[in-house]
């Protein structure tokens, strides 16, 4: 049986709408896995994720900490796209609103 809590090498899958102003504008596709755990209930997490959009698909990745109070502010480089979003790069900037919702900044360059 795996100990309480997170383990090296558990992966955390989500998927969902990506929304502008109540509107559906794509969706994303996240799969993180935890890379480090130290005390206190904190562990790091390497995701890529996918976000896809009528014009193309952005693609995301990097390392972030999450603690007992939770991730806080989350930034990520953008590694590349297709379609529209080819030559993409820069990064997205996270903040967990709630426990279902998450506001993304896309600071995108093209």
């Amino acid at each position: 049986m795996a100990p309480p809590g997170n383990s090296q090498g558990d992966e955390l899958i989500v998927t969902g709408d990506l929304s502008r102003s109540n509107v559906t504008v794509g969706r994303f596709d996240e799969v993180c896995t935890v890379t480090r755990t130290a005390p206190m209930d904190t562990s790091d997490l390497q995701c890529q994720i996918t976000l896809s959009l009528p014009e193309g698909r952005i693609t995301v990745q990097g390392v972030f900490t999450i603690t007992s109070a939770g991730p806080g502010d989350i930034t990520l480089a953008i590694t590349g796209g297709t379609g529209r979003y080819r030559t993409a790069h820069g990064y997205i900037h996270a903040v967990n609103t709630s426990d279902t919702e998450t506001q993304l900044t896309v600071h995108l360059i093209r």
